[in-house]
Formats: C-alpha cells, sequence, structure tokens
C-alpha cells in the first residue's frame, strides 16, 4: 500500500503551482514560473520520500496555460531534462503519481468544444508523465461529467468520445472516479464495460451515492476494472463526512476511529490511497502512522535532511491564482 495527499505540501513554504494572468502571458514569464513550480515539485516529493508519504497527485499548474491555445511555447522541449530527473526520482523512490485534471474537464459534454478543450488539457497533463518516463500506472482521473437531462445520452457521449477522439496515450492513463451526486459506482461499472477504463473508488462519495452495495463488495469490484500490469493496484480517494456540515462536504482532518474502521473493509486488498482531507500532509502523516502500527506500511526510511529556513525562504514562490484577462 502506499498513502498520500494531493497537490499542495502546506509545511514546505513553496508552491508548485505559481501562475499569471492570461493577459500578461511571454516566454519570459512563463518559464522562470515552470522552474519555480517544478523545483517545488521536487522538494514536495523528497518531503513525501522522508515521511513514508509514496502517492502523490500532481497539481494541474504546473505549466501556466499548458493546455491553452495561448501557450505556444516549447516547454515540452526546454524542460525536457527536469521531467525526467523529476521522473528518475519517482521511479528510484517507487512512487505513484496522479493527476487530477480540473472539473472544466468534462468528455460528455454536449458543446464539441468543450470536449475539445477537455481533450486537449488531457494531452497536456498527460504529457508531462510522459516526459517523466513514467509507465502506464501513473494515472488522469476525471469523473463521468454531466447528465444534461439525459443520463444514458451523456454516457454514450462519453463512451463515443473515448473510443473516437481520445489519443492512445491518454486512454492509457485515464480512469473514472465515481462521484457523490450523479455517477454511482455501478453506472461507472458501465463504462468500464464499454471502454475498459479502470475505476477510481472513492469511499466517500459511495457512501454518499450507492445501489446498496457494501462497501467491502465496492471495494473489490473496483479493484477488479484494473489490470495488474497495465494499470498497477487499485487507486481510490478516501476521506469522510465533516461533522455538522452538508452532506458531501470532507472532513478537515482524519478521524482515527473512522479510518480504522474502513481499513477493516479493506480486509487485505492492496490499494494505492489519496487523502482528500482539507490539513493534507498532516492527516497523511497521522494515517500512514497508524498503518504503520497495523503492519500495514514500512517503517520510513532515514537519510533525507529537510532544508534550512534560509535554504527554504530563498526558493520560496508565492501561489498565485490565475484570473481571466
Amino acid at each position: 500500500m502506499k498513502i498520500g495527499y494531493p497537490c499542495v505540501n502546506e509545511t514546505l513554504p513553496c508552491s508548485a503551482a505559481g501562475t499569471f494572468r492570461l493577459a500578461s502571458y511571454s516566454a519570459e514569464r512563463l518559464v522562470p514560473t515552470v522552474a519555480a513550480n517544478l523545483a517545488c515539485l521536487q522538494q514536495i516529493l523528497e518531503w513525501n520520500v522522508a515521511h513514508g508519504l509514496l502517492f502523490f497527485r500532481i497539481g494541474s499548474g504546473i505549466v501556466p496555460f499548458g493546455s491553452h491555445e495561448i501557450n505556444t511555447f516549447p516547454w515540452q522541449q526546454h524542460f525536457k531534462s527536469e521531467f525526467r530527473a523529476i521522473g528518475e526520482y519517482v521511479r528510484r523512490h517507487e512512487l505513484r503519481i496522479s493527476f487530477h485534471p480540473d472539473q472544466f474537464v468534462v468528455l460528455n459534454s454536449p458543446d464539441p468544444g468543450i470536449v475539445q478543450r477537455s481533450i486537449a488539457e488531457l494531452v497536456y497533463q498527460g504529457s508531462m508523465l510522459d516526459l517523466m518516463e513514467l509507465d502506464s500506472t501513473a494515472k488522469l482521473q476525471i469523473h463521468a461529467g454531466g447528465a444534461y437531462g439525459d443520463k444514458g445520452a451523456a454516457l454514450a457521449r462519453w463512451t463515443d468520445t473515448f473510443h473516437a477522439l481520445l489519443p492512445a496515450a491518454v486512454k492509457a492513463r485515464l480512469v473514472v472516479e465515481n462521484d457523490d451526486r450523479l455517477y454511482s459506482l455501478r453506472e461507472c461499472l458501465s463504462l468500464h464495460d464499454l471502454t475498459g477504463v479502470p475505476i477510481l473508488f472513492d469511499n466517500f462519495h459511495h457512501e454518499c451515492l450507492n445501489h446498496g452495495e457494501p462497501m467491502r463488495e465496492a471495494l473489490r469490484l473496483a479493484a477488479a476494472t484494473w489490470h495488474p500490469t497495465r494499470d498497477g493496484v487499485l487507486m481510490m480517494d478516501y476521506s469522510s463526512q465533516a461533522p455538522g456540515e452538508r452532506k458531501g462536504k470532507h472532513t478537515d482532518t482524519l478521524v482515527p476511529e473512522l479510518f480504522r474502521s474502513f481499513l477493516a473493509d479493506l480486509d487485505g486488498l492492496d490499494v494505492d490511497m489519496m487523502l482528500e482531507i482539507k490539513d493534507k500532509e498532516a492527516s497523511a502523516v497521522r494515517a500512514a502512522q497508524q498503518l504503520r502500527e497495523l503492519g500495514l506500511l514500512p517503517p520510513v526510511a532515514a537519510g533525507y535532511v529537510p532544508p534550512t529556513f534560509s535554504e527554504r525562504t530563498a526558493t520560496r514562490q508565492p501561489a498565485v491564482k490565475a484570473r481571466p484577462a
């Protein structure tokens, strides 16, 4: 089992998602921003290895406007050696890596323009995994999309887009996640039957939307969609309900009792688990410790020396959210 958290390390004083306004786009701004993002990504991965967290979801913003038509700079070639070095580090330490493209990636939209932009985003994010020279066990995670008043027709459009429009390199990495409002595990399984796409299982979403499948059974139904060589072991997202909040709101921090109960449902099933919990690496470290106490994770390897405060602040890059022009 590998355990991890998504995108942002709140302990380290750098961001791997530095960006700028679309109206300010230029190669002169792009190059140092991508360089800083990649340097921070490397630092995050080193921190994770030091703490035994070997599953990480990289944020979508490594290359600002990476799939936008304005970005004509050959960043793939310019940063080829940096991506390759990160990939070598990932392989050396047996990390599992994924991306989760943003909500605007909708393959079953009735709008062809949205579909084309969604494919461009998947190609962009998949190309970073290719540049890292990672195999097809590194995945691109998306949702099934909208219902648009006719869920059957929407699923048919998803299937048609997958077969007719997605490049082979994207198909090899794509996984679909059950969600908490529209597309349950059962409906995602129907997509698997039609396309072969693996199901990334979200336990919390399954609690919110299901057809009566017990958690233990649901986990095994999802795991059976993963080819052990081509896809690796089941990737899953873990969270739980925030007390006193609307149904479906993720908890701010790990609830040890609920986590231990969920581990009983795993009952020896091999998974790589992403904690979608607000306090990120803090909960991931606590979950990893709980897993070590149960003998499900090995001890943390020694040898990493965290950067000093001056070293960290010297490379600090503030996060700037993209804003429309």
